[in-house]
């Protein structure tokens, strides 16, 4: 087994936790399509982070986080949280790719360098799994840099929180760093 899985874990389910109260704190700014993104990824990644993966639980949550990405973007267009609820929704597909990419390799864990690195990285969904990462990281850089212009309210450094745990907690539960 792996020495990093169990630190991967616990940072998993920090960034979960982390995520979900500063999408609680910020309530009523962010849209209940947001809202049950943001805490369904939070539950799937405490139950990767604590539970042995295995097909099953790896196609159940799998769906369950497509499902929620496809819910956090419905009716949202051209309201001024439509950027934030795509962000989460992309982070619960990319989730939910990883989730599945766990199932179709035989892991035993959803974390781990192993599902990725041990493989060489020549499985579609594993090249799925990167590029999301990436694409997670580099939107959250990028909207942090927007936000760095505007004033600060209280709000605003609670959404930029949890975006960030959002994308922490994404790249410790595919990466396992």
């Amino acid at each position: 087994m792996d020495p990093l899985l169990p630190a991967a874990s616990w940072l998993m389910a920090f960034a979960a936790a982390v995520s979900a109260s500063a999408c609680v704190a910020a309530w009523r700014a962010v849209p209940w399509q947001g809202r049950q993104t943001s805490l369904i990824m939070a539950a799937a990644m405490v139950v990767m982070a604590v539970a042995e993966g295995d097909a099953l639980s790896g196609l159940v949550l799998g769906g369950l986080l497509l499902l929620s990405a496809m819910l956090g973007t419905v009716g949202v267009r051209g309201t001024p949280s439509a950027a934030s609820c795509c962000h989460r929704a992309l982070v619960s597909l990319v989730m939910a790719i990883c989730a599945f990419e766990s199932m179709s390799t035989g892991e035993t864990r959803a974390v781990g360098a192993a599902a990725h690195g041990g493989h060489g990285l020549d499985g579609l969904l594993s090249v799925l799994v990167v590029v999301g990462v990436v694409g997670v990281v580099l939107w959250t850089l990028v909207s942090e840099w927007m936000r760095v212009r505007s004033p600060r309210s209280r709000t605003a450094r609670l959404l930029a929180l949890e975006s960030w745990a959002m994308a922490a907690g994404l790249s410790v539960m595919c990466f396992g760093f």
